[in-house]
């Protein structure tokens, strides 16, 4: 896995995966209009969702279970010094579909967090505390 940032000025960046996608980071995103991107550190949280929503929707569905759509939602905690490295993420799923079992809704949830999702035990291992809920929405 490789990726390529070029300055794009002020504190925004050109990024492009070796997979060929194209984006901006931008370290200004909370204090400036103009700003190009997420900031890097928001990029982590994304890609923390994107990780664990992929293995949860996949394990429902190779349980069997009809679901529809999942949302994720993270709320971090940032240490108030420098480095301000996350502290704390709160994950919360709601997984809507028809006739789910809450056993396996926890049962995803648990395996991602436990097994599969390299973003949050990466995390975690370096001190983070990921604490996780969800909700099911049941659909006609």
């Amino acid at each position: 896995m490789k990726a390529e940032l070029k300055w794009a000025g002020n504190k925004a960046y050109a990024y492009t995966t070796n997979s060929g996608f194209e984006g901006f980071l931008d370290g200004a995103a909370k204090d400036s209009d103009d700003a190009k991107g997420p900031s890097p550190m928001e990029m982590i949280l994304c890609g923390l969702g994107g990780c664990t929503s992929y293995d949860v929707v996949n394990i429902l569905k190779k349980s069997r279970q009809d679901i529809v759509d999942c949302k994720t939602e993270l709320e971090a905690e940032r240490a108030d010094t420098v480095p301000s490295v996350f502290t704390k993420i709160h994950i919360h799923f709601t997984v809507s579909g028809r006739n789910l079992k809450e056993s396996q809704v926890e049962r995803a949830v648990k395996l991602s967090a436990e097994k599969y999702c390299s973003a949050s035990l990466m995390l975690e291992r370096g001190g983070v505390e990921i604490t996780h809920s969800h909700t099911i929405v049941e659909l006609p």
